[in-house]
């Protein structure tokens, strides 16, 4: 008897397991196809085709840098489309936002040399060092920044998310895709995002504070200068 009530509770157990897996892993799917469906609509492939709203800011979201200081290919590519909007758009800011809580691995100081070198001047160049995540990104954007209006940079994969978060946070954002180059670990970067987009849609729903908030620096109306932390040439 006690052999068949363990049997049973042990069954009802494993019924349960598979069940809840399978609700997680339904869940999940559906919440990729929303934030998915829903970013679509305001993405684009070519910069030359995206949408120029009055007041517009340039996010260019970080990716790795090098050791030596340069932009690895997947950064690059973010910041030569960001600067093929730029171009033909002079009158746009750029913020460069990505992961600089160390000293020794600075992703936005790198992304702005990088911009610069292309010949865009330092006082449309904005830099975000606590970006360290895309939620964070986009939290500070709108609440340190006080962006409305923006234009998004990153590769496909990664861009509806940063969309769908930056438009959850009042931002009224369109994408534009950087994939200029193929990206050796694309599998990898797309079984991440898969999860990334059920804990981002979750945070859009929760609203949690970034690591760091500080003084609101309106993009709009305050000089570059007061967000760099080295000397320009």
């Amino acid at each position: 008897m006690k052999k068949k009530t363990l049997l049973t509770y042990t069954l009802r157990t494993l019924v349960f397991i598979i069940g809840l897996g399978f609700f997680a892993f339904l869940a999940s799917l559906l919440i990729n196809l929303y934030m998915i469906n829903t970013a679509n609509t305001y993405i684009y492939s070519s910069p030359n085709d995206t949408p120029l709203l009055d007041s517009s800011v340039i996010i260019v979201l970080g990716a790795q840098v090098h050791s030596n200081g340069n932009p690895s290919g997947i950064l690059k590519d973010r910041l030569d489309t960001a600067y093929a909007i730029y171009k033909n758009n002079s009158q746009l800011k750029i913020l460069v936002s990505g992961d600089h809580g160390q000293k020794n691995y600075d992703e936005v100081n790198a992304m702005k040399d990088y911009l610069i070198s292309l010949g865009i001047p330092t006082k449309q160049i904005y830099l975000d060092h606590a970006g360290f995540s895309t939620y964070e990104t986009m939290y500070r954007a709108k609440e340190i920044f006080e962006i409305n209006k923006a234009i998004i940079v990153t590769q496909d994969y990664h861009l509806k998310r940063a969309v769908y978060l930056a438009n959850a946070r009042g931002i009224e954002a369109y994408g534009v895709k950087a994939d200029i180059l193929s990206y050796p670990n694309i599998k990898y970067f797309e079984a991440r995002e898969y999860l990334a987009r059920v804990k981002d849609f979750c945070y859009s729903l929760f609203n949690p504070k970034p690591t760091y908030l500080g003084d609101k620096i309106p993009i709009m109306s305050t000089d570059s200068s007061l967000t760099y932390d080295k000397k320009v040439d």
